[in-house]
C-alpha cells in the first residue's frame, strides 16, 4: 500500500529537479520559475528555501564538497546556497536566447547530465539539446533536436538510459556505455519503451531499486510505476493535475517525493486545485537507489 504522509505547502509554480542526500539526509529540490532552491529534511520538518541569481532547472551534491552542482537557465556552474558564491562552469547556447536548461541528473558514474528546452519558440533559432558534463569539466553535446527533456535515468546496473522529449509522450530506452557515457543518439522507434495516455505528458522519472521506472505525468494527476517491459505495474493518483518531478527519499529509501507545479493555470483551474505547486510523499513498499554525487577530477 502506498499512503500520502506529508504534503509540504510550497505553491511552487514550476517545482522541479527533486532528489534525496542521503549523506544529509535532505530532501532538494527547485521552483524554476520561481527563483528558489528548498531543502527538506523529513524527520525534523525543517524546510529552508534560497532565493537563486537565475533559474536553477537541475542539480546534484558534489562528491567530498559542500557546494552543488547545478544546471542554471544559462549553463553549468557550481552553486554554495548559503553564499550565494556561483562559480561558473560552461555557458551553453548564448546564440539562442529561446531555450533553457531543464531536466537532468548524475549517472552513476558520477558525470552530471543536463538538456536543454525550447521556451520561446519565437526567439529560439534551434531546438534543444542533452548535454553531459565530465569529471575534467568538459561538456559533450549528445542527444539534439529536443523540444522539452525529461525522464533522464538510468538502470541499476547502468546498461540503459532512459529519456523523453515530452510532447512527444514517449519514453526512450537506449543502451548505454557507462564507461564512456555513451549511446546511439539515434531517435529511431528501436528505442521506444513507452507512450503514455494523451493529455499525460512524461515530465521526470526515477529507476527503483527493481529497476522498475516512475514517472510523474503532467495533466494526468497521476505517477505511474513501469515494468522493465514496458508494462504498466500500478498508477498512483496524485492530488494535483500536474506532478513534474519524482524521486525516493529517506534513510530507508522507501518515501516517494513527488513536486508538482501551477504553471500556466487559470485563476479558475488553480481554485479548483488547491494542492498545485506542493510537494508530496508517500510511505511506499518499494526502494529506491542512492542519488549519485557528481565527481570532480579522477
Amino acid at each position: 500500500m502506498i499512503t500520502l504522509i506529508d504534503t509540504i505547502k510550497v505553491n511552487n509554480e514550476l517545482g522541479e529537479g527533486v532528489i534525496w542526500d542521503a549523506l544529509a539526509r535532505v530532501i532538494w529540490w527547485t521552483d524554476i520559475q520561481g527563483k528558489t532552491l528548498y531543502q527538506y529534511a523529513p524527520e525534523t520538518k525543517e524546510l529552508n528555501s534560497w532565493q537563486t541569481p537565475e533559474r536553477i532547472a537541475c542539480f546534484a551534491p558534489v562528491q567530498n564538497r559542500t557546494d552543488l552542482v547545478v544546471a542554471f537557465e544559462s549553463g553549468f556552474a557550481f552553486y554554495q546556497p548559503d553564499s550565494g558564491a556561483v562559480e561558473w562552469i560552461h555557458k551553453v547556447e548564448q546564440d539562442n536566447s529561446g531555450t533553457r536548461f531543464n531536466d537532468g541528473r548524475t549517472d552513476r558514474q558520477g558525470r552530471f547530465w543536463a538538456g536543454t528546452m525550447v521556451e520561446n519558440e519565437e526567439l529560439s533559432t534551434y531546438k534543444g539539446s542533452l548535454y553531459c558534463l565530465q569529471s575534467d569539466l568538459s561538456i559533450r553535446q549528445t542527444i539534439s533536436g529536443l523540444a522539452i527533456p525529461n525522464s533522464l535515468c538510468w538502470s541499476p546496473d547502468s546498461t540503459l538510459m532512459y529519456h523523453t522529449d515530452t510532447p512527444s509522450r514517449t519514453i526512450r530506452r537506449y543502451d548505454f556505455d557507462s564507461q564512456t557515457g555513451t549511446f546511439d543518439t539515434d531517435n529511431s522507434s528501436a528505442h521506444k519503451f513507452v507512450t503514455t495516455e494523451p493529455d499525460c505528458f512524461p515530465d521526470g522519472s526515477i529507476i527503483d531499486a527493481d529497476g522498475y521506472l516512475w514517472n510523474a505525468q503532467w495533466g494526468g494527476s497521476k505517477v505511474v510505476r513501469y515494468a522493465p517491459d514496458g508494462s504498466e505495474d500500478l498508477s498512483l493518483a496524485v492530488p494535483t493535475a500536474q506532478p513534474t518531478c519524482v524521486a525516493f527519499a529517506g534513510t530507508n529509501l522507501d518515501l516517494l517525493v513527488v513536486t508538482s507545479a501551477h504553471e500556466w493555470m487559470t485563476p479558475q483551474q488553480r481554485a479548483e486545485d488547491p494542492q498545485a505547486g506542493n510537494v508530496f510523499i508517500y510511505q511506499t513498499p518499494f526502494k529506491g537507489l542512492v542519488e549519485s554525487r557528481f565527481k570532480l577530477g579522477n
